[in-house]
């Protein structure tokens, strides 16, 4: 079936967000539809405004909408400990947990020859400097397993060795509730390489 021209061009819009596939970007589009017309101008001016106003922090590059972000300002963090993470989401899931009260630097991104980034592609060179300028005694790589996240970490560790600081990493392995035997081997094999003493 073929959709009438502004609603086909609705749902090509919504597809182009991510994790969003053909039969979800039409149930957003029919929903969006069926809301009333003042709904959809507040939704359109949430859209522009945050497009408008978020930006990226200059000192860590997590989204902010002033020069600096409500976590560098804040005087109650560690200022010695820099959590390093490859998006703003992932700082907010560190958040989430309520256990970590350093400051972070989002490197907007991981390196991945194979799409064409490099460490000059993504904020390597201010991490560098953050460490050069400040009394900066920890660094925590909070980066993806994946091949990216890997090949990052080991290019980070690679330029930190020479500061003579702390360089850690997050533990990988299980999560909680998941049973042994459907485990893939990688994360078994990360769950045995940070285990701890008891």
């Amino acid at each position: 079936m073929e959709y009438t021209k502004p609603l086909a061009k609705l749902i090509e819009y919504f597809q182009k967000l991510p994790s969003i596939g053909p039969k979800t970007a039409t149930r957003l589009a029919l929903y969006v539809i069926k809301m009333s017309e003042n709904e959809v101008a507040n939704f359109s001016n949430a859209l522009l405004e945050a497009k408008q106003k978020v930006s990226y922090c200059k000192t860590c590059f997590n989204m902010s909408c002033s020069d600096t972000c409500e976590i560098c300002s804040d005087n109650s963090r560690n200022k010695s400990i820099i959590c390093v993470v490859g998006e703003t989401k992932d700082l907010i899931a560190i958040e989430k947990t309520n256990e970590y009260k350093g400051l972070y630097h989002v490197l907007q991104g991981l390196i991945s020859p194979i799409d064409g980034i490099g460490p000059d592609d993504i904020r390597i060179k201010e991490l560098l400097y953050r460490i050069n300028q400040n009394d900066i005694k920890e660094v925590i790589l909070a980066l993806n397993p994946s091949v990216e996240g890997e090949a990052t970490s080991l290019y980070l560790h690679k330029l930190l060795k020479p500061f003579e600081i702390k360089i850690s990493r997050i533990a990988f392995g299980l999560p909680v509730g998941c049973e042994l035997e459907y485990a893939d081997e990688i994360t078994l094999a990360k769950a045995i390489e940070g285990r701890v003493i008891i």
